[in-house]
């Protein structure tokens, strides 16, 4: 049994990534071929439980898989009775909402595999209602929506995506009948657009190893190991940044 109360309040102001390499544009992906689902994602959804809902696969690797799929349902739900439009059009856009730990916040769009992911400790938290799922499923069905119409995740584009995607969300909020808590939170995030400094691979960078440690830590990873992985990571960031100055240098 995992511990819920390990979940951080900080991951509700990080939503929509776009995972696998965000900094990718869509020809660097197709010409890679790293559009394809890699074998960590295969092995993890052969494991994973699940099922369809109108043609859309919903599933999670947790142990108690069906109170998850059934509020995964209810999320569904709700967007299908109040904005059918937004909900048939998910359906195109997306293949699978899955529900795993992230290190990257509360939710993202992975493309390689066109999944909505969602952490389960957000997923599973008291404060964390169906239409605030409803919500997420919403914004990364916008980042799919986007990426099938060849609008990459590139740095510079970021600001501007997570604003769409924000603003889809509000859109949402107001057909709901009780949809504050969704119109508040998504206005709260909407702030972070006003800069780019938020979006920018370093910042991706930094939240991600500080979300990684989160992760396994939740996951049960003992702390001497975490003290190892981490002074691993900053003798690896001195030693980049000593060959950054000497070729500068050179």
């Amino acid at each position: 049994m995992r511990d819920n109360t390990l979940y951080s309040p900080s991951l509700e102001n990080y939503r929509g990534s776009m995972a696998s390499n965000p900094g990718r544009g869509i020809k660097d992906v197709q010409e890679s071929g790293a559009d394809r689902p890699n074998l960590a994602d295969r092995l993890a959804l052969r494991f994973s439980t699940g099922r369809y809902v109108d043609g859309l696969w919903i599933g999670t690797w947790e142990d108690d898989p069906e109170p998850i799929l059934r509020r995964i349902e209810e999320a569904l739900s709700i967007i299908k009775r109040y904005d059918r439009v937004r909900y048939d059009r998910l359906l195109r856009d997306l293949q699978r909402i899955w529900v795993l730990v992230l290190p990257t916040g509360l939710a993202n769009f992975t493309y390689n595999i066109y999944a909505c992911e969602i952490d389960t400790r957000y997923f599973l938290a008291e404060t964390t209602t169906p239409e605030l799922i409803a919500a997420v499923i919403v914004h990364e069905a916008t980042h799919a929506r986007l990426w099938r119409r060849g609008i990459g995740y590139e740095e510079a584009r970021r600001p501007r995506i997570e604003e769409i995607c924000l603003r889809r969300e509000i859109a949402f909020a107001a057909k709901l009948p009780n949809g504050e808590d969704v119109r508040d939170r998504a206005e709260r995030t909407l702030t972070l657009c006003a800069s780019g400094e938020y979006w920018t691979n370093a910042a991706f960078y930094e939240r991600n190893i500080e979300g990684s440690f989160e992760a396994l830590r939740y996951l049960g990873t003992p702390n001497w190991m975490l003290r190892l992985l981490r002074a691993s990571l900053s003798a690896r960031d001195r030693l980049r940044r000593s060959l950054a100055r000497l070729k500068r240098a050179a």
